[in-house]
């Protein structure tokens, strides 16, 4: 059974499927709503029903508290359907922004190599390879068998690449990560949905940028950066990367190769727990340190992209805005697990 689903302020209606997601239904149409731990936890996607019945799902009663629903309100990720539905959302719009309608995808694992201790590389060949469209900084949603679910991880590679690259760290006891990196091997079928998630260059504003990652939270630059350098993207790029010691620094020399061909390129690698006497000549210490000492904490006229760990974000965005650049200039991208979104200190405060 379908129903209809009205968005205001846009006007726009789509149909949604009984037992389907508003977010759901609303991404695959190509609408963006604001959301981040889609496990009804973070309060992020908190909409008005205008009119209509929903089923509130697995909303939080701290996320979404009595007195708002009360009130008509519900969380997107969680409310489905109970009849046709007018809702009012807050719409961001980007000129930047290519709204692309998130679709469903199956291919053949292609290949599982370690890129670090524990971080592994897994490449997808789709069935349809033409068919899989995003931005670069957009992630997917990976479907694992055996009842684990969907995990997201970020697209390394760039638009257009003949396969998908997908940059996985292993998170102790984590049922998602633990099959990748124990169990998924070349020639297994997989299925994946995206794009999802906002975390790409505002291309428009035609300004130097900054990529600032640690971890695994490489993906998504790597795929940004690949993508201008492949578009002769002229303006100063630089990506400053850290990790805690020399094995962990991977995709090192592809970034030393791209820095010497592309003369607006600079790449900055930083260790901040590498031995003391090894031959490491680059910067030892934390992202941040690196990124403040290679602009001499003077990052105005910027835009700058951070992914990775959460203190490290953190750490950057307070450096960054030492340096003269603010909220406006800054993008980041962080996902929220349920474990992580349970850690959410109160709705009234929204996260960056």
């Amino acid at each position: 059974m379908a129903y209809e689903l009205t968005i205001q302020p846009l006007g726009t209606t789509i149909e949604i499927e009984e037992g389907q997601t508003i977010l759901d239904a609303a991404l695959r149409a190509g609408i963006y709503l604001p959301h981040a731990c889609c496990h009804g936890l973070c309060a992020t996607c908190k909409i008005d029903v205008v009119e209509g019945e929903v089923d509130y799902g697995e909303a939080s009663s701290f996320a979404l508290m009595d007195f708002e629903r009360a009130e008509g309100k519900c969380l997107a990720c969680c409310a489905r359907p109970e009849s046709d539905l007018v809702i009012e959302a807050e719409i961001e719009e980007d000129p930047d922004a290519r709204n692309l309608p998130v679709k469903d995808f199956a291919g053949t694992v292609a290949r599982v190599d370690d890129l670090s201790p524990t971080i592994k590389g897994v490449w997808i060949r789709l069935d349809d390879p033409a068919s899989f469209v995003f931005q670069a900084g957009q992630y997917v949603n990976l479907e694992l068998p055996d009842g684990i679910g969907t995990r997201a991880f970020s697209v390394a590679s760039p638009p257009g690449a003949a396969e998908v690259e997908l940059n996985i760290r292993i998170v102790p006891g984590g049922r998602g990560t633990t099959y990748v990196h124990e169990t998924l091997k070349a020639g297994d079928r997989i299925r994946f949905s995206g794009p999802y998630g906002r975390f790409f260059v505002r291309k428009s504003a035609r300004v130097p940028m900054i990529f600032m990652a640690g971890g695994s939270g490489l993906s998504s630059p790597r795929s940004m950066i690949l993508d201008l350098l492949a578009e002769d993207c002229s303006l100063p790029i630089t990506l400053v990367y850290g990790q805690r010691h020399r094995g962990e620094l991977y995709d090192h020399q592809e970034f030393l190769e791209l820095a010497a061909k592309h003369p607006n390129f600079t790449y900055v690698p930083t260790l901040s727990d590498e031995p003391a006497g090894s031959d490491w000549a680059g910067f030892r210490g934390f992202v941040h340190d690196a990124a403040r000492a290679h602009f001499d904490n003077d990052f105005r006229g910027h835009k700058a992209y951070l992914c990775g760990p959460p203190l490290m974000i953190e750490a950057c965005i307070g450096t960054l805005m030492k340096g003269r650049l603010f909220e406006r200039d800054v993008y980041t991208e962080k996902f929220l697990s349920a474990a992580d979104a349970q850690q959410v200190r109160s709705p009234l405060f929204k996260a960056i």
